[in-house]
């Protein structure tokens, strides 16, 4: 990879509990040692064997999703030449047999590619996180755990914020703010390698001939090295490459939105916008961004005032049974 220069800025908590406004950041931080005391980081800075015994003695006979690459791929899950499948195999598995599986291909020169992506900790491992938590101010977060050897995942988004914590081993993030979309050349939005889009750009050797705005987006590139015990909050929508840089790694994520559950994901508007506007005249374009420029993204009370705030009806504040009226209004004009 390129070398970088910025990094991540480093913040302090105390008695490692992450204030509630920092849970809130729109720029990316690390907090160095938040789990240090985990039992499973300790654990794991033993020790291999120490963390994989650890890990044992919660597993019940739970099977996860897990991706398995030929030592060809070198770690990169990507796409296969043809952009019509993918470079590795997924499979349902017993988490014991895939931690079975990354000791033997610890002793290997050239190991196949082992990735255990966004496991619920409380249904494979349950009871793990009475001692291998972190207090998040009451958040309802979806804790999951990632488990495998030397990997690279493409830099993608994803909609909640995010706390990620280095358990074992070392990962490597670069972090590129929303707006270097354009300059990340991103692959396709409904066929992915597991439902986020991804950059198509190798950062180990990048095609600058193919690529050539990758350039600019690596002048706004932060990176995070963390080693165990380490966290690192990722803002919502910010683009993240992830390397796992041992041949044995743990991470636990926290996700969580800042809006209510029953908001539906943008990714929805997005997709209607595909069906419905882009293939639209430009005149016609541009009225509807103007619209949504009124409505959406820079909305004020003016705009509303000459309506009783009883009658705005769809423009009014939403709340869940406001979003019910309104999806069942979007489903009826879809299935005309």
């Amino acid at each position: 990879m390129p070398a970088l220069d910025k990094r991540v800025r480093e913040v302090g908590v105390h008695d490692g509990t992450v204030p509630d406004e920092m849970l809130r950041a729109t720029e990316p931080y690390i907090v160095r040692g938040l789990a240090a005391g985990w039992p499973l980081v300790q654990a794991a800075r033993s020790s291999h064997d120490a963390a994989d015994a650890y890990l044992r003695g919660f597993y019940r006979d739970a099977t996860v999703h897990a991706l398995l690459g030929h030592p060809a791929i070198a770690g990169r899950f990507f796409y296969n030449e043809a952009l019509d499948g993918f470079n590795y195999q997924s499979v349902r598995a017993r988490l014991d047999g895939i931690l079975d599986e990354l000791k033997v291909q610890a002793t290997q020169e050239r190991p196949g590619a082992i990735y255990v992506g966004s496991t619920t900790i409380d249904t494979a491992l349950p009871g793990l996180r009475l001692d291998n938590d972190v207090d998040l101010g009451g958040r309802d977060a979806l804790a999951s755990i990632w488990i495998g050897n030397r990997t690279r995942i493409a830099a993608h988004y994803d909609l909640p914020d995010n706390l990620a914590v280095v358990a074992a081993g070392h990962r490597r993030f670069t972090l590129f703010p929303p707006e270097q979309l354009a300059n990340l050349y991103v692959g396709p939005i409904d066929f992915t390698p597991a439902g986020q889009p991804i950059s198509m750009v190798d950062f180990h050797a990048p095609d600058w001939e193919r690529f050539p705005r990758f350039r600019t987006a690596l002048e706004h590139a932060q990176v995070a090295e963390l080693g165990p015990g380490d966290a690192l909050f990722i803002p919502s929508m910010w683009w993240h490459h992830v390397e796992a840089l041992d041949r044995f790694n743990i991470l636990v994520n926290y996700w969580w939105r800042q809006s209510p559950d029953w908001m539906d994901t943008p990714t929805n508007s997005l997709m209607l916008a595909l069906l419905t506007m882009r293939e639209l005249p430009p005149a016609q374009r541009r009225a509807w961004q103007e619209i949504f420029r009124h409505y959406i993204f820079e909305p004020d009370e003016a705009s509303l005032a000459h309506m009783p705030e009883q009658r705005r009806y769809a423009l009014a504040p939403l709340d869940e049974d406001g979003a019910r009226i309104l999806r069942g209004q979007v489903l009826k004009r879809i299935n005309r």
